[in-house]
This record gives structure tokens, C-alpha cells and sequence, in this order.
């Protein structure tokens, strides 16, 4: 008698998909999850490195009859609604050392911000509408405000302040330009052709945008 033929496996799609919309590649190496937060829509694409393991540490709570309770999570990195990650980058909260110890703090990022491929983050704050160009370095406790671009191959030093509205670029960096008014509305081609994004995905969004078009055309 012949033997069955094996089945195969279904095949698997490139995303987990939550029920709050995030897109998270199986190929993302994630740590300290627990530690993470993703606002929802948002996109972590292959190769990523979220480093939630790196998380700031603090005494367990106490009760107001002194006994100790569960602790939450402190939270490490902490990522808004509609931002997408490209491939190979590594986002790990911003450290110092004191009396020896290495003490890490939260990192947040907010809505709608766009990270190109092979990036390094370690800012502090990332505010919303901000678009990171591809080779990027951002380093320790940076702080980069709302509606700024961000050119590719830019060494953000550690602590530097960027301004809203600001254009980016050098190693170090240093402000070059504005983005002007029409930066996240505008309609057109200043998409992401090139940036490392999903085929097919650079139509219908737009640089400091609202990046939702962007996160669904990703598959």
C-alpha cells in the first residue's frame, strides 16, 4: 500500500496582524515585549530590532498598609498610532551610567512617523508627523520635535534639540532647511520610492503625512 501524501503546511503571511491593526514582521526580533507599547496601525518590518528588554528599572509599589502588590511593567519603548518601521533598523531606549550602574530610560515615538531602513535609534522623544530618511543615527537622549524630515546618512548627536518644522541633515547634523507649509498635505509624489517600503506601497501617502494609506498598502 502506497503512503499518504504528506500535507503541507499552510504558508504563512510576512505580518502577525493584532487586533488593533499593528503589523509586526515574523521576522522582527523583539525583546521585552512586555515592556513595549504599539498605539495601533503601526508597522515593525523584517530585520527590526525593538529592544524592550532595555527598560528602565524601579522599586515595586507599596500598598497604603505597606505590603508590597503586583508591579506594572515599566514601560520601555513606547510607539503611536500609524508609524512604520523599515527593515533592519534598531530602536533601543536612550542609557547612562551612574555610580557604576547602567540606568535606562523610556523612549517614545509618536504618531505617524515614518523610520527608513537600516536606521539607529536611542532618541528620547520622536514627536508625530516626522520623517527619517534610510542610514540614519539618532543617538542617546535626542529629542526630536513635531514636523521635521530628516535626510538620509544623518548622525543626529547624543542631546540634540531639533526643531519643529525643521529639514535635517550632516554628521553631525545640523538644521538646513524648513519643511514649509505644505509638509503633510500636500498631494503627489513625495512618497516612498526607495525607502525600503513594501512593493507597491509608495502611492497615496505623503512625507509628515497621515501614513495609514502607507500602513494598509503593507502586506
Amino acid at each position: 500500500m502506497s503512503r499518504p501524501a504528506a500535507r503541507k503546511a499552510a504558508p504563512k503571511g510576512e505580518y502577525i496582524e493584532t487586533d488593533s491593526g499593528n503589523k509586526v514582521s515574523r521576522r522582527a526580533t523583539i525583546t521585552g515585549t512586555a515592556h513595549i507599547t504599539l498605539g495601533g496601525r503601526t508597522v515593525i518590518q523584517a530585520e527590526v530590532q525593538l529592544r524592550g528588554d532595555l527598560h528602565p528599572t524601579r522599586p515595586l509599589p507599596q500598598s497604603s498598609a505597606g505590603s508590597s502588590r503586583p508591579d506594572v511593567p515599566p514601560t520601555s519603548i513606547s510607539i503611536g498610532r500609524c508609524t512604520v518601521i523599515s527593515t533592519g533598523c534598531v530602536i533601543k531606549p536612550p542609557s547612562r551610567v551612574s555610580r557604576g550602574a547602567v540606568h535606562y530610560y523610556p523612549m517614545k515615538v509618536g504618531d505617524n512617523v515614518f523610520i527608513g531602513p537600516g536606521t539607529t535609534i536611542s532618541a528620547i522623544s520622536i514627536s508625530s508627523h516626522v520623517h527619517v530618511g534610510a542610514n540614519v543615527v539618532i543617538q542617546a537622549f535626542a529629542i526630536i520635535k513635531e514636523n521635521v524630515k530628516i535626510l538620509p546618512n544623518t548622525v543626529v548627536p547624543a542631546h540634540m534639540v531639533i526643531p519643529s518644522g525643521s529639514v535635517v541633515a550632516g554628521r553631525p547634523a545640523r538644521v538646513v532647511g524648513e519643511v514649509g507649509e505644505g509638509w503633510g498635505v500636500s498631494a503627489g509624489g513625495a512618497g516612498a520610492g526607495g525607502l525600503g517600503t513594501a512593493s507597491g506601497a509608495g502611492t497615496g501617502w505623503v512625507e509628515g503625512g497621515d501614513l495609514r494609506e502607507l500602513v494598509r498598502a503593507i502586506k
